[in-house]
């Protein structure tokens, strides 16, 4: 009784450290997306220069995925982590610190590698720590760190006329003291622990061995991205502010309450996994998006366009909600450090385009940006439905101590 309470309380500090881990993650990505233009216009270039430090991040995240997955199945969870977390704080604050534009864009694209590793070591570390009972909550709880830190960042933005594009980068430096939590309250997976000794295949022969199955995850969470970044991304500078013209305040109190629509999707159907399976919750959640779809991007006034924004998001993050579990539960245990981080990043770079993409259909639309927005998201909801729906449901599969035990 006294272990098992010790393993809960454990489980506990674990599940605390990874979400507050993707949160000040996505905290410091998101200073990036809300700086695009004063950044622009510090270092003397065009907002489109500046994006590429947008896509450079998205693009070398699928590097730290591999690279900071392979040292997790090598050397352990719980190190890895805490290795990452002092890596993308100390970029993030050389980034407010850079000199000129080309050192910006290196720092940033290094950054990219830091938060590329994070997501995929901390889901696998939570998913492997917890009972097979907490799975889809504490899978929603995980993902509701994107959403928080980009809630975060919002309220920082407030104060960007004060401390200036810098100062938020600065500010974006203090994850480093989560790593202080980490050491001394959080254990390593006993998964890890208990098969170190047999995860020693090399990563491209697990690879071929499942060759279909990365196939389809990597497709999947190129779809999810879509969804993601295709609700977010353009949504607070070109449609709110430029489309809508609405005041500074008014933008980022939207965001708050879109984020707020995020955090309760999120949560909401991790729990719901554990109760209908992974696969209907995930697809209810990608469906539910389409109603959604006339307040969200034609909606008039701000009230309208704050319940679509909130709602969408509860469908959007909903889905993601159930995707930690997912796919740490389909991953191949050797190389769970990596596969789940290094999938999820390359729907990363596969949909690196997506703003582009929409700002070409804008384009084509007669510069109504709505018709972009409503058009990337109808497609991809019914996309992911599908694909979801096509593979297996893993709410019963074994991990961390019950696999151990079972064997």
């Amino acid at each position: 009784m006294a272990a098992s309470g010790q393993h809960s309380r454990s489980a506990i500090h674990v599940v605390i450290a990874c979400y507050l881990g993707w949160m000040l993650d996505s905290f410091d990505f998101f200073i990036m997306v809300f700086v695009l233009d004063t950044v622009a216009r510090s270092f003397g270039v065009s907002i489109g220069a500046t994006a590429f430090a947008l896509t450079a991040t998205l693009a070398c995240r699928v590097v730290g995925a591999v690279l900071f997955g392979r040292i997790a199945d090598r050397y352990g969870r719980r190190p890895t982590m805490m290795i990452n977390v002092l890596c993308y704080a100390a970029l993030e604050l050389l980034s407010g610190l850079a000199p000129s534009f080309t050192v910006f864009l290196i720092l940033r694209a290094l950054y990219g590698i830091a938060m590329g590793g994070e997501w995929g070591v901390g889901a696998s570390l939570a998913m492997e720590s917890v009972p097979g009972r907490w799975r889809g909550t504490v899978s929603g709880i995980l993902q509701t760190g994107y959403p928080t830190g980009y809630l975060l960042a919002s309220l920082l933005f407030i104060a960007e006329p004060w401390i200036g594009w810098r100062g938020m980068f600065v500010a974006g430096a203090a994850p480093a003291l989560l790593v202080l939590y980490i050491r001394r309250t959080v254990p390593e997976s006993p998964d890890w622990v208990a098969h170190v000794a047999a995860s020693r295949e090399p990563m491209l022969s697990v690879l071929r061995r499942h060759a279909g199955l990365s196939a389809y995850a990597a497709i999947l969470m190129t779809a999810m991205l879509y969804f993601s970044h295709g609700s977010q991304d353009l949504y607070p500078k070109l449609f709110l502010a430029r489309f809508h013209h609405l005041a500074h305040g008014t933008v980022v109190t939207m965001m708050v309450i879109y984020n707020l629509g995020a955090i309760a999707g999120g949560l909401f159907f991790g729990w719901f996994s554990q109760k209908i399976g992974r696969r209907r919750a995930l697809a209810i959640a990608a469906l539910l998006a389409l109603p959604m779809i006339p307040f969200w991007a034609f909606g008039h006034g701000v009230v309208v366009l704050a319940i679509g924004g909130f709602l969408i998001q509860v469908a959007v993050q909903g889905a993601w909600g159930v995707v930690p579990a997912y796919l740490n539960e389909i991953s191949p245990a050797a190389i769970r450090g990596t596969f789940p981080g290094a999938v999820y990043q390359l729907g990363n770079l596969f949909a690196a385009p997506n703003a582009n993409l929409q700002v070409w259909i804008a384009g084509w639309a007669g510069s109504d940006i709505r018709w972009a927005l409503a058009g990337v998201i109808a497609v991809v909801s019914v996309v992911v439905a599908i694909l979801v729906m096509l593979g297996r449901e893993t709410r019963d599969v074994k991990m961390g101590r019950e696999r151990v035990a079972a064997e």
